[in-house]
């Protein structure tokens, strides 16, 4: 823009030179001819110059709508997708991670408050291998499993089923918290950097991305969700600190991102 007003501007610059020598150099009827003449060619290369431009975006335009069409026609005629092959193989956590967050938009996208867990030992092997594993669903009304089928093609297909069965058997109950808390002193905050931080910073990624928001710290160290109606250990933390240490302890998740508060239960840690 700025440019064609440089050049509209010089033109003007060329005009009036060229009227004043005109001007001063004929007489008579060729005056006018000659001035008619300069008038109408500076009137054409202005219409030449501020239109070119546009005309020339049109032309793009129309070209690459062109190219557009012509692309689009050839996708449709073209084979299925196919994954791309990485340079670097994927860590089992994290083509977890990734799959658990595409399962859990599924699930919320019909069961807001959905979660799950795999009933599968090695959920991985099936992602890589294109196979079908179960998980067990909570807060699904209706369900109680999902078959997870993973495609060659990256899709994930998710089955929904609700099992009963012939015969309703007791599980044995869990183990009694027989460990005793940690009675000598202790400082919260280094048991949390050597021994508390790399568990909690694992487990926490891996819940969050089945659908879980919190879990609850033992007075024995276990580390539990809710499934269901009950506390369902995960992991555990040896050295716990003691209740008394615990004010301390809320203190040093929080300063760490985490929500943390005393309950009944234990601590309850949320993200």
């Amino acid at each position: 823009m700025s440019n064609d007003k440089g050049l509209l501007i010089g033109s003007i610059t060329i005009l009036i030179g060229a009227v004043i020598a005109i001007m001063a150099l004929v007489r008579g009827p060729w005056q006018a001819w000659l001035l008619i003449g300069v008038f109408t060619l500076w009137g054409l290369w202005v219409v030449l110059i501020l239109l070119l431009p546009y005309m020339q975006q049109a032309k793009r335009r129309r070209q690459r709508q062109q190219r557009e069409r012509q692309l689009h026609a050839e996708g449709v005629s073209q084979s299925t997708f196919q994954v791309p092959e990485l340079e670097e193989p994927i860590s089992d956590d994290l083509l977890l991670r990734y799959a658990n967050h595409r399962i859990l938009t599924y699930l919320r996208s019909s069961y807001a408050n959905a979660c799950f867990e795999w009933c599968e030992p090695k959920p991985t092997e099936l992602i890589r291998t294109n196979g079908t594993g179960r998980i067990r669903l909570y807060n699904v009304d209706d369900f109680d499993h999902a078959d997870i089928t993973f495609g060659k093609d990256a899709a994930i297909r998710c089955d929904l089923l609700r099992i009963v069965p012939l015969s309703k058997t007791e599980t044995g109950a869990d183990d009694p918290n027989n460990i005793p808390p940690n009675k000598q002193p202790i400082d919260p905050r280094i048991w949390y950097e050597n021994s508390g931080r790399t568990v909690l910073e694992a487990l926490v990624a891996d819940l969050n991305s089945r659908g879980h928001s919190k879990l609850t710290l033992r007075e024995n160290g276990d580390i539990c969700i809710q499934q269901g109606e009950e506390l369902v250990p995960q992991e555990h933390l040896s050295n716990f600190p003691a209740k008394v240490y615990w004010p301390r302890l809320v203190e040093v998740f929080e300063s760490n991102g985490l929500s943390a508060e005393t309950t009944a239960q234990g601590i309850q840690v949320s993200w």
